[in-house]
C-alpha cells in the first residue's frame, strides 16, 4: 500500500494501516488464490510494503522474485521479517520505484496490491509497468473499489481514489483480460464505514471480525454474484 511518486524519487511513508492488515490471513489466501494462475517465471512486486503479498506468492518454481519498495521504513521492517524467515529468503528487494530499475529489466508478471490508488498519474505508472513485461506476460493490479465508498480512511492513507471497471478499462489501449470484484461481504462494511462509522482507521477486532467472517462468506458468495460486487477490484492485462 506504499505510495509511490509520479518523478520515481524515494519517499517516507508511514504505512501504519499495513499492520492492522497483516491480521488478514483469510483475505492474504483467498486473493492468492485468484492471482497465482497468472504468476509465473520473473516476478515484480511494486509496492511491496512489509513482504505480505510476497509470502503467500513465492513458489519454488519462479525464476525469480522482486520486491520493490519506495519506503525505507518499510524495506527495513521487510528485511527484519525475511531475517526472521517469514518471507522467502530468495526473495530479492530494491528500495525504490521502477525506474530504479535497469532499463532492460523485465518481468513475466507484474503485481500492484493496493498500490495504484496512491499515485496520482495512474496512467503513466500502468504504461511504465506494461512496458517492463515480456511477450504474453501478465500485470495484475487490485485495488479499492467504487468512489462512492471513498472514506475519511481512504483520505487518511493518502488515496487518491477508489476504482470500477471502467476507470481500469481506461488505464491503457489494451483492455484487460480479465475483470472482477472481490468481498462482496466486505463492501458491507465499506458502506457502513463511508455512512455511519466515518472512521479515519479500522480497529484490530474490526479487522479480525472481516478477515474470519466476512472474507469467508465472501468467497463463496462471490462466485454466486460473478463476482460483479465487492469492495476491491481485480483487473488483468496481458501484453
Amino acid at each position: 500500500m506504499a505510495a509511490i511518486p509520479e518523478s520515481g524519487g524515494q519517499i517516507d511513508y508511514i504505512g501504519e494501516e499495513l499492520k492492522f492488515f497483516e491480521l488478514a490471513e483469510n483475505w492474504k489466501r483467498y486473493l492468492a488464490s485468484r492471482l497465482r494462475p497468472y504468476i509465473s517465471g520473473r516476478v515484480l512486486e511494486v509496492g511491496a510494503g512489509m513482504g505480505a503479498t510476497a509470502s503467500h506468492l513465492y513458489r519454488d518454481d519462479l525464476q525469480r522474485y522482486l520486491s520493490l519498495e519506495p519506503d525505507a521504513r518499510l524495506c527495513g521492517e521487510y528485511r527484519l521479517r525475511q531475517s526472521q524467515g517469514r518471507i522467502p529468503a530468495f526473495c530479492e528487494l530494491v528500495h525504490g520505484t521502477l525506474e530504479s530499475l535497469p532499463s532492460d529489466d523485465t518481468f513475466d508478471s507484474i503485481i500492484y496490491i493496493d498500490v495504484l490508488e496512491h499515485i496520482q498519474d495512474d496512467r503513466s505508472e500502468f504504461g511504465r509497468a506494461h512496458d517492463r513485461l515480456t511477450s504474453g506476460g501478465h500485470l495484475l493490479v487490485l485495488c479499492p473499489a467504487h468512489n462512492f465508498l471513498f472514506s475519511a480512511f481512504d483520505k487518511a492513507i493518502g488515496h487518491f481514489r477508489r476504482y470500477n471497471k471502467q476507470m481500469y478499462r481506461e488505464l491503457s489501449n489494451c483492455p484487460p483480460s480479465e475483470l472482477e470484484y472481490l468481498d462482496s461481504i466486505g463492501m458491507a462494511a465499506s458502506v457502513a464505514n463511508k455512512w455511519v462509522l466515518k472512521q479515519s482507521c479500522p480497529t484490530e477486532k474490526q479487522i479480525i471480525l472481516w478477515d474470519r467472517v466476512f472474507v469467508r462468506m465472501s468467497r463463496v458468495l462471490d462466485p454466486l454474484t460473478f463476482r460483479m460486487i465487492g469492495k476491491s477490484i481485480l483487473g488483468v492485462w496481458k501484453k
